[in-house]
């Protein structure tokens, strides 16, 4: 191709693409489109101090983009250049990550207060800089004003379960940068690997960062292996990415786990426990009883470490965990018992917060300040003390209303190891359900707090825990797209009523990570569906959306897979008898979907009206009570949708068969997932009726039975003239000592009530 036919054909690409929206993400404040273009060539310099690191990163940037090697000069007379342009005078108020970008037919010039504003209008100029190899790229003329709304844009990533190389830890970096997060969480210790290396404590390493074994498939299987596995980081690769991370503008801030989440640091150090030990570094998932002792001694061990772990950070906060850790050990130790007694203190959540108080002082002795997750409420929260609300939001704004400052990371938005898309169709991971529409929908703020107290939400970051993710590839399918969604949540620029200007200007983001080489989800082309009732019963209606073209979806019936020559779904489809769907989303006869597959099992109550007495959560009622005769049972390797979750309450749902009639098997589906606080139930009665008004109880199962059935209950009957059924499924109750969340009323899920 010509250089000059390229420059045409380029030409009438970005005046067309200039007239659309700008595939930015995040979303700038203010983007005003103006006439004509810029051309970007060989001839193109870059004016600008050489020896700043801003013009040496656009240069290699849009050298690895484009091909083309821009010079960095001092002056210049040429028509084309960019040029970096301080602002001045500098308005104290202004946020240091501000900046504007004019473009006109002749520069492009980008104007910050400070460095790190430079920064962020080099990586918004990138996005309209196309990645391909040729001599000219024309960008539109434009201008744009721009700055973020929070100050904490966080991405977590949790390097204890499953190591990852300093090579892709700085990619991760490389990530952030890309769409202007500035907060980069190391999750550094916990129970199944210590990464951190301590000088004064060289056995964190040499025993703590190794484990004989690694859980294999799902928590619920309790299945390991028996490898070998672990890792660490240096004292000098820690600072080599610090470094790093200080150029592109984002803080490091690490986690160092206490008190609970310690067993790889006591299997190295078991004198700093309540029994002594011995410990192994563990191979199961979870939590676990095994905790720091609240000894002295302990506490210097710990304030040892941390002084270690602050020369090589200089983040402000620094992360000490606090969450999940179990108060079995501390109840039956004399040292903890008797310290409660001492201190004054009131139970063991209280000896927590003395804890966390120690070590609070310490941090802010050396002038640093401690950030740890919602449990650090429990027993009143320290001093200074900033809180990362996980559990829901409402940790985050008892803690704004104290007047501490707060980082939201509920794990309905905000946990990126929970499935983007179908689990059916997605690896293996620990649950949940957290699409990237839903993360576009997040507000940072809780319109629970004022505007007075609103000001202590800094701001909010993703949570990406690696028990099921143990490859690069398997990180970046997870975090992508859905941190392209969180990164304008936390510019201040989303705007859920608009989701679909988004998303097109996401999937125009798709090439890129492609010509990166970045392993993102596909979700976003997955079909999603919905059962509703079929009226009169027998049968359901079953629904497939897409966001893409409405007749791209073809589907099957008979169990093959789907393909461009399949039927055409362009109305619900009448499901009347058990059967399997097979559909894909299909553009210019090439599948763009996963497959999704549905099976469904029809039988007497499907679709029957169900009254239920108590309501389930509203993060786990879905459907409601047609959930349960959807004819759609639960998914027990990969949760999903289709459960009903009740907390704490029982499930007690009665079903009118519409006419009396003979049954002959009565059956239920029930979930058991402890690391998740999902139990079985204590007991489940089936009961039958004619009237509505006299019950038969035709069958009881209790506990044991329900745990050797894996919670697939099933009751032959020969009942005649029977209208309602009732089943009653009674909740565990409080989870015990020793167990997660312990203390706290489990959780029931149900799903499918089966009625032959």
């Amino acid at each position: 191709m010509t250089s000059k036919f390229a420059y045409f054909l380029l030409l009438l690409f970005n005046i067309a693409f200039a007239q659309n929206s700008l595939p930015l993400i995040p979303q700038p404040e203010s983007i005003e489109i103006r006439k004509g273009h810029f051309v970007l060539n060989k001839e193109t310099v870059i004016l600008a101090d050489a020896n700043t690191y801003e013009a040496q990163y656009l240069q290699q940037a849009i050298k690895q983009q484009t091909g083309l090697l821009l010079a960095i000069v001092a002056k210049s007379n040429v028509d084309s250049k960019i040029i970096l342009k301080e602002m001045y005078p500098i308005d104290p108020y202004w946020s240091k990550e501000r900046y504007n970008i004019n473009i006109s037919p002749t520069e492009v010039i980008i104007t910050a207060p400070f460095n790190r504003g430079f920064f962020t209008g080099i990586q918004t100029l990138l996005q309209l800089v196309p990645i391909d190899k040729n001599e000219t790229f024309v960008l539109p003329c434009l201008n744009i004003f721009d700055q973020p709304k929070y100050a904490w844009r966080g991405m977590h990533l949790d390097c204890a379960r499953h190591f990852f190389s300093i090579e892709f830890v700085k990619k991760y970096i490389d990530y952030l940068a890309m769409y202007k997060f500035n907060t980069f969480h190391w999750h550094l210790t916990d129970d199944q690997g210590w990464r951190i290396e301590i000088k004064q404590y060289p056995k964190l390493t040499e025993v703590g960062a190794w484990r004989n074994g690694s859980m294999i498939g799902h928590y619920n299987e309790q299945k390991y292996d028996d490898k070998r596995y672990g890792g660490f980081y240096t004292q000098d690769q820690i600072k080599e990415v610090v470094a790093y991370a200080k150029q592109r503008h984002i803080t490091v801030v690490p986690e160092i786990e206490m008190p609970g989440h310690a067993v790889a640091a006591l299997a190295a150090y078991p004198q700093y426990s309540c029994t002594g030990g011995p410990f192994e570094v563990e191979k199961q998932w979870g939590v676990l009883d095994d905790v720091f002792c609240p000894k002295e001694e302990t506490f210097s061990f710990l304030q040892n470490i941390l002084a270690e772990v602050m020369a090589l950070f200089p983040s402000q906060y620094i992360h000490i965990g606090g969450d999940e850790c179990p108060k079995t050990r501390w109840k039956n130790c004399q040292h903890c018992q008797a310290l409660i007694k001492e201190k004054g203190l009131k139970d063991e959540h209280e000896l927590q917060s003395y804890f966390i108080q120690r070590i609070e002082k310490f941090v802010n002795a050396n002038g640093r300040k401690i950030i740890g997750w919602d449990e650090i409420l429990e027993g009143g929260l320290a001093p200074n003390a900033a809180v990362m609300s996980w559990r829901g939001t409402e940790g985050g704004i008892a803690a704004a209303k104290q007047k501490h400052f707060v980082v939201m990371t509920p794990g309905s938005h905000c946990y990126f190891d929970h499935y983007q898309g179908n689990p059916k169709n997605e690896p293996l991971a620990i649950g949940g359900y957290t699409p990237v529409e839903k993360v576009y929908a997040f507000n940072p703020i809780p319109k629970e707090l004022s505007n007075e107290e609103a000001k202590y939400i800094l701001g909010a970051q993703a949570n990406v825990w690696t028990e099921y993710i143990d490859t690069p590839e398997q990180v970046e399918y997870m975090i992508f797209p859905r941190m392209m969604a969180l990164s304008e949540v936390l510019w201040g620029t989303s705007n859920p009523e608009k989701y679909a200007d988004f998303e097109k200007r996401m999937i125009q983001q798709f090439p890129v990570l492609q010509q990166k080489g970045i392993n993102y989800s596909k979700a976003i082309f997955e079909i999603t569906s919905e059962v509703m009732p079929k009226p009169g019963g027998n049968g359901v209606l079953y629904l497939l959306k897409t966001n893409q073209h409405p007749n791209g979806i073809h589907y099957t019936t008979d169990g093959t897979q789907p393909t461009a020559q399949s039927k055409v779904y362009n109305q619900p489809l009448e499901i009347t008898k058990s059967q399997t769907i097979k559909s894909a989303y299909f553009e210019d006869d090439r599948a763009k979907s996963n497959v999704a597959e549905q099976s469904f099992l029809i039988h007497k109550a499907t679709s029957q009206l169900v009254s239920l007495q108590n309501q389930p959560n509203g993060n786990y009622a879905k459907g409601g009570g047609f959930t349960l005769v959807d004819g759609i049972q639960g998914d027990k390797a990969k949760f999903g949708q289709n459960w009903l979750g009740f907390s704490g309450t029982d499930l007690i749902a009665t079903i009118d068969l519409a006419s009396k009639q003979k049954i002959s098997r009565l059956g239920i589906g029930l979930l058991s997932s402890p690391s998740s606080w999902i139990y079985f139930p204590k007991k489940v009665t089936f009961e039958v009726s004619e009237d509505m008004i006299q019950f038969e109880t035709v069958g009881t199962f209790s506990a044991e039975e329900i745990q050797k059935s894996k919670g697939q209950i099933n009751l032959d009957c020969n009942k005649r003239n029977i209208q309602f059924v009732k089943v009653t499924v009674e909740n565990f109750g409080t989870i015990p000592d020793g167990q997660p969340g312990a203390g706290n009323k489990a959780w029931l899920f149900a799903d499918e009530i089966i009625v032959e």
